[in-house]
């Protein structure tokens, strides 16, 4: 195996490793790489329309996939199943854990499998996608067809490389949180029979995906969910009216020098589909300004009045630029678009977000109460975010493009074998539970258990895995692994 470090946390027996998978993985699959057609998963129709000829300015090209097995100490050389955890984002790396309890999910799992953490391609310690990476790749049309190589086609082919040649070609178990879930689905589409079972947490797509449809839905959501925190904090919208009557009269700028945008300001919305993302909020917003008691009163009383010249302190432009910057997983906002991007479209994506945006007046930065977004990208975060701004012409092209890889097989997800459990989050503001039963009504050997006890982090806590995991036991869906 690749081992590059062994060592040992609080709890867990760790080992790091890395392997080298190809940039462009059209042309060849992973079991042909890997020498291991016979005996393989018979791959679908995906896997056949991804034999194509790689792209000249790619070909030869790897990249190095960096991946961690963990596992508790006392189950040190025993021969326990496998589950790998598929990370949500996009351009979310592996969780960097202290403990088993640092991630909930983790010391239950621990108890049952050895789990492998890979850094998904682009991001954490495997080759990283950043605006100086993406520059060395030339114009912005090539730099946009590097990009499409981060997206989940390649991801699944990696992990499947990953299970051939490191892990024996096992058959192993997958758990996917948000983005993950749709790694899953593609994964069972690619490569069916690869997985002895899986799980997925807020994170079923609807298929067939759409991006208009999901930001139709999202806005909505985030109305309700900007509404409730005021309802609980009803002070909050005068302070967000007044910051963004601030912001608007004149230039505010974050840390790192860039501005401080009525805009940017409603994305402080994100966090309001997790735990506890209200007060979270609430707390920040009560730093907002430094003048007398902090409110909005005394702002605008220590302003004469004048929204233009209110300070707004440098705690809270420290909080908010640690809120919505996307420093160290730029591929966030860079991909969030294009996971929705299946095949060949019949019409770009071409900002389906900032459209649903404009179709919604409430969400005017001049409407009170101030209305805050999600999980959402604009074209505007390319132009003022300096971590983005490399990536500004790639992207250009990337919302114009209409071909895509493949994602989903929907026959095959209907004949699907591998057991499924999917927690689906009744409130998810991210990822609609609608639509992920609707998809999930499609798929095989498919269950939802559906919750609104949870926000769409509830992966983190220490009840929802385990409770799939009793679920898929009380089946007989683990039954030869555990």
């Amino acid at each position: 195996m690749s081992l590059i470090a062994a060592y040992h946390l609080p709890g867990l027996a760790v080992e790091d490793h890395v392997v080298d998978v190809p940039l462009d993985w059209r042309g060849t699959t992973p079991a042909r790489l890997a020498g291991a057609e016979k005996g393989t998963p018979t791959s679908g129709l995906l896997e056949e329309s991804a034999a194509q000829r790689p792209d000249p300015a790619f070909e030869g090209r790897s990249l190095s996939l960096f991946y961690r097995v963990v596992c508790a100490p006392e189950n040190v050389g025993r021969d326990l199943p496998y589950l790998v955890f598929l990370q949500g984002g996009p351009g979310g790396a592996g969780p960097r854990l202290t403990s088993p309890t640092s991630d909930g999910w983790v010391a239950e799992a621990v108890r049952h499998f050895r789990v492998v953490l890979p850094d998904q391609r682009g991001t954490g310690r495997s080759s990283r996608v950043d605006g100086v990476t993406v520059a060395r790749e030339g114009d912005a049309a090539t730099q946009a067809r590097y990009l499409k190589r981060f997206l989940a086609d390649s991801i699944v082919r990696d992990f499947e490389y990953l299970r051939l040649t490191e892990l024996g070609g096992t058959r192993w178990v997958t758990l996917g949180q948000s983005y993950g879930g749709f790694l899953t689905l593609t994964y069972l589409s690619t490569f069916p029979g690869a997985a002895a079972a899986s799980f997925t947490c807020g994170g079923i797509p609807h298929v067939p995906a759409s991006a208009d449809d999901v930001y139709a839905h999202t806005f909505p959501r985030m109305a309700a969910k900007t509404s409730l925190l005021y309802e609980r904090y009803p002070e909050d919208a005068d302070r967000l009216a007044l910051l963004a009557d601030r912001l608007s009269a004149s230039n505010v700028r974050l840390p790192d020098g860039s501005p401080l945008s009525p805009r940017r300001l409603q994305t402080l919305g994100q966090g309001l589909g997790m735990k506890p993302g209200h007060e979270r909020l609430h707390n920040l917003l009560d730093l907002a300004f430094t003048a007398g008691d902090g409110s909005t009163g005394a702002a605008l009383g220590a302003a004469g009045g004048d929204a233009g010249k209110v300070e707004v302190s440098p705690a809270f432009l420290a909080g908010a630029w640690s809120a919505t910057n996307v420093v160290e997983n730029p591929l966030y906002w860079v991909l969030q678009e294009l996971i929705y991007a299946d095949g060949e479209l019949e019409r770009p994506i071409a900002w389906a977000a900032e459209r649903a945006w404009q179709a919604h007046p409430e969400f005017s930065t001049d409407a009170r109460p101030l209305m805050l977004t999600g999980e959402a990208c604009f074209p505007w975060m390319f132009e003022e975010m300096p971590e983005l701004r490399p990536f500004a012409g790639a992207m250009g092209e990337l919302m114009r493009d209409t071909s895509f890889g493949r994602l989903y097989d929907e026959a095959r997800l209907a004949a699907n074998e591998t057991p499924l459990q999917a927690a689906v989050y009744f409130d998810d503001l991210y990822v609609d539970s609608g639509l992920q039963l609707d998809t999930l009504s499609r798929v095989g050997a498919s269950h939802a258990w559906v919750t609104n006890e949870f926000e769409h982090d509830g992966l983190h806590g220490e009840r929802v895995f385990k409770h799939l995991l009793d679920e898929a036991r009380d089946r007989g869906d683990l039954a030869g692994l555990l």
